[in-house]
């Protein structure tokens, strides 16, 4: 089975290239950046099954002081 990968839109209440630089080196996280909108941080993801991508939003990127809230938009091949 492919890998599957995301876009994550987050908000922050911080500063959001904070945010990014710290989502950036974790692991399953291709790329992170700040962007203007009504999201702060897109990210780019990847994990081996939906359940591993779901940990990795809870238990990693939303650890990350600052964010508020997270949008996981997993993406669909055809």
């Amino acid at each position: 089975m492919a890998d599957v990968r995301a876009y994550i839109l987050i908000q922050t209440a911080v500063n959001a290239g904070h945010v990014a630089k710290e989502i950036r080196d974790l692991e399953g996280v291709e790329s992170a950046d700040d962007v203007s909108g009504p999201y702060d941080v897109i990210v780019s993801a990847k994990a081996a099954d939906m359940d591993s991508l779901g940990q990795m939003v809870v238990a990693k990127i939303q650890a990350v002081e600052g964010i508020t809230r997270t949008l996981t938009c997993p993406i669909v091949q055809l």
